[in-house]
């Protein structure tokens, strides 16, 4: 009690300068209200800028989370594309000692400038020649499926030969249990084509998918070659008789791509 009086009695005149500020403070924002309004709109102010800096201070650390879990998130699915692709390549070269990768092969646009369909020997004139790397033996593809094998080379042009040729064979294969096959053309209809070579056997059905073996150095393994239309086999047929509605329409066909293979390995069989 003493020590209480003592500090009373040595801080007495701030105590009571302060009391006297906190009761004009109040008198005067009670009795005026400017004053009052004043006041209390700077405190507005102060207490929401105050909570816009916490605001931003909050969505700032939010922010930084949300990047480091977009990385980690990023990581993981960069390391799953990775593993998946090791399986595919992995199983690839399990089925075919010719496995080529993405890399090997390059892919050259080119436009239709001529086309025939109802030759015995149809051919297609493109756009693009030795100033454009283009060599025969080279295939030439549409966003549909297979178009042909370049046959001629100029300077600025070339004469792709379509599988629709009498002469043209295409290697392919039954995309639902791998046995292959190759094309022939009868010289009749545009459209089709016959799957020549596949064994009585075999199960070949309406609506099977044929496309590319992949066993040479012409097309990469799996391009879309036609469906099946037809097939039958009589008792003494050793070989199916398989009609295929071609994938490529010739009649409509505008761009194409030529395919250059960057791989060593070389065999003439297409």
């Amino acid at each position: 009690m003493r020590n209480l009086l003592q500090f009373l009695a040595r801080y007495s005149n701030f105590l009571i300068f302060l009391i006297l500020e906190v009761v004009a403070f109040i008198l005067i924002t009670s009795t005026h209200k400017y004053q009052h309004s004043a006041v209390w709109s700077s405190a507005n102010r102060l207490a929401a800028g105050t909570e816009n800096i916490m605001t931003t201070i909050g969505d700032y650390f939010r922010l930084q989370q949300d990047n480091q879990r977009l990385a980690e998130e990023n990581a993981q699915l960069r390391n799953q594309l990775i593993a998946q692709a090791n399986q595919l390549e992995a199983i690839a070269e399990r089925e075919s000692q010719y496995v080529y990768s993405q890399l090997d092969w390059e892919y050259i646009p080119a436009k239709v400038v001529r086309i025939t369909t109802h030759n015995q020997h149809n051919y297609l004139t493109i756009n693009k020649g030795l100033r454009d790397s283009i060599q025969v033996d080279m295939g030439v593809v549409s966003k549909d499926g297979v178009v042909g094998i370049v046959s001629a080379v100029g300077e600025k042009y070339s004469l792709v030969v379509p599988i629709i040729h009498v002469g043209m064979n295409l290697s392919c294969r039954l995309k639902t249990n791998n046995y292959i096959g190759r094309t022939q053309w009868n010289g009749m209809r545009y459209d089709e084509v016959a799957l020549e070579d596949i064994s009585r056997h075999v199960s070949v059905n309406v609506g099977d998918t044929v496309v590319t073996s992949g066993l040479t150095n012409v097309f990469p393994e799996g391009i879309m070659v036609g469906t099946a239309l037809e097939t039958e086999i009589t008792e003494n047929d050793n070989y199916h008789r398989t009609k295929l509605q071609i994938a490529t329409d010739y009649k409509s066909i505008k761009y194409v791509q030529v395919i250059r293979n960057h791989t060593p390995y070389q065999e003439k069989n297409k």
